[in-house]
């Protein structure tokens, strides 16, 4: 691969549109695939690049091809043998990039697939949400053989600010689901620290300030907690059912490399009982309302 390679991007949902939009900014030459072709199609219209006709075409067009879809199964679907997926048309010297947020399990053994066609799969998952996505500046755990990562970075450093290696192939998705796990649990802790300081009679805005000068600072106080939860908005850009999706692949992996994770168990299940509770399609704020459910009252009501 040499010069400016052509980047294909499959995924142009929630993170990949903007994503996708970092590099054709940056002056890559930008090919991207959706199941949904108008999807692909208004992507061009509003912020350029060229929609492939099918996926062998644009790994057959392309130097590095990104994946960036919800789930590994989906990403087992576009690396396939066999149909129009991404091996049909691959390049062998090729480098494919999967952002997904995914299992570590199943991309060991995509990668197995990419390397027996002659190219080179690392993973990349992401983290900073739609808002750093939109601006370039996401942080990228990266798993992976070193020279591959080395000819990624110019290409993820169009994506985010952080471009942190991790680890063989699944490392970067074992950082991602253990840094989700983290960030859940503190969201949870957070909700409950305002549902009993309002019960006593402290404003949960006031709350919210001072927690953001002091040791119970997190993500949730800063980025969350105002802006998507006391607003009642819940629309952070992140789904609920993702947050999920990552806390069990979490937690799946403590059990099996039997690391005991009580903690980390009771995070997932009160996650996935917000996601029952509230049926499919909430964002992943809305987690608050189940803590809500079970205090009596919402925040910031009278």
């Amino acid at each position: 691969m040499t010069g400016v390679p052509i980047v294909g991007f499959v995924g142009i949902g929630n993170m990949g549109w903007p994503m996708a939009a970092s590099l054709v900014r940056a002056g890559y030459a930008v090919q991207v695939a959706d199941n949904r072709r108008v999807q692909a199609d208004n992507f061009v219209q509003q912020v350029g690049g060229f929609a492939a006709e099918s996926l062998g075409a644009l790994a057959a067009a392309c130097d590095v091809v990104i994946t960036m879809l919800p789930t590994s199964a989906n990403v087992a679907e576009v690396v396939a043998d066999g149909g129009d997926t991404l091996l049909a048309g691959l390049k062998p010297g090729s480098l494919v990039i999967d952002m997904t947020s995914g299992q570590p399990t199943v991309t060991r053994a995509l990668a197995e697939k990419v390397a027996a066609a002659g190219s080179v799969m690392i993973d990349a998952p992401v983290s900073g949400g739609v808002s750093r996505a939109k601006t370039g500046e996401l942080a990228i755990m990266v798993g992976g053989d070193a020279d591959a990562i080395a000819r990624a970075r110019p290409v993820l450093s169009a994506i985010g600010t952080s471009i942190l290696p991790c680890g063989g192939v699944g490392a970067g998705q074992a950082m991602k689901a253990l840094n989700n796990l983290v960030s859940g649990g503190g969201f949870l802790i957070a909700i409950e620290a305002l549902l009993i300081g309002q019960k006593f009679g402290l404003d949960p805005g006031v709350m919210t300030d001072v927690l953001n000068v002091s040791t119970g600072m997190n993500n949730a106080t800063q980025k969350k907690l105002r802006q998507f939860v006391l607003s009642r908005g819940f629309d952070s850009g992140f789904s609920l059912d993702l947050m999920v999706k990552d806390l069990s692949i979490a937690t799946g992996i403590g059990k099996e490399i039997g690391v005991p994770a009580p903690f980390a168990a009771l995070c997932r299940e009160m996650w996935a009982s917000a996601a029952s509770a509230l049926g499919p399609g909430q964002d992943h704020t809305a987690v608050a309302k189940l803590s809500e459910m079970l205090a009596g009252f919402e925040l910031g009501a009278e």
